[in-house]
């Protein structure tokens, strides 16, 4: 799997307890180029406002809404950095703002992180439209579904995505993740409650990490 960059604390696999697993920075070298997930820093304001300025028509249609919005100002763009960090410390997700060669391009969040009995968590992302296709998702997505299994000690990992998103579909598919079928009206977005696939993953069903299908993408064709 990726390893933390030189210098991170590398956690233990959690035993009945919760370990220290943010932040974190997990690395690999791609052909189209180095690929970064790491946590995202109030420096790193202005290129995040223009990536998702440029990629708003690309992004919005998939992206959830609420239900029953309320008037509060939405948060600065230093409170957004600051919630996250908070929820990686507390250990419910892992927030990785997700770099190519230096330059921010999208984001990889690892969310509803549950132990026990359950032991399981949702992975979502987005990238810029100009990336697309570049297996720069289906890469990130491997890494941190084999992060969540070997550090934090997950058993199960899962991706819903709505029908339409054929762009997305794209993601899971590479990566032969299991259609485990339809759920109905699944998350709001864009004003109604839309239905979503649901594609999920146990540890067992890749032994040797979900990485090397991401890294089989990059042979040429």
């Amino acid at each position: 799997m990726s390893q933390p960059s030189k210098g991170s604390r590398v956690p233990r696999p959690l035993r009945g307890r919760l370990a220290r697993t943010w932040p974190v920075v997990l690395a690999e070298d791609m052909p189209v180029g180095h690929l970064v997930l790491r946590p995202l820093h109030r420096r790193d304001g202005d290129d995040w406002m223009d990536l998702r300025t440029r990629n708003a028509a690309w992004l919005e249609e998939w992206e959830a809404t609420a239900p029953h919005p309320d008037d509060s100002p939405a948060p600065t763009f230093a409170e957004y950095v600051r919630i996250l960090a908070a929820q990686g410390r507390a250990g419910t997700a892992l927030p990785f703002a997700v770099d190519l060669e230096g330059e921010l391009v999208g984001q990889v969040t690892v969310s509803s992180i549950t132990h026990g009995s359950l032991s399981s968590a949702s992975i979502g992302y987005w990238v810029g439209e100009h990336v697309a296709g570049r297996n720069v998702i289906p890469t990130a997505v491997a890494m941190v579904s084999d992060y969540c299994f070997s550090v934090v000690g997950l058993h199960r990992v899962e991706i819903n995505i709505r029908p339409e998103n054929r762009a997305s579909l794209r993601v899971v598919e590479k990566l032969a993740l299991r259609d485990e079928g339809l759920r109905e009206r699944f998350l709001h977005i864009r004003g109604d409650w839309r239905d979503h696939r649901s594609f999920a993953l146990t540890a067992e069903e890749v032994p040797g990490g979900l990485l090397p299908r991401a890294r089989a993408l990059w042979a040429p064709r």
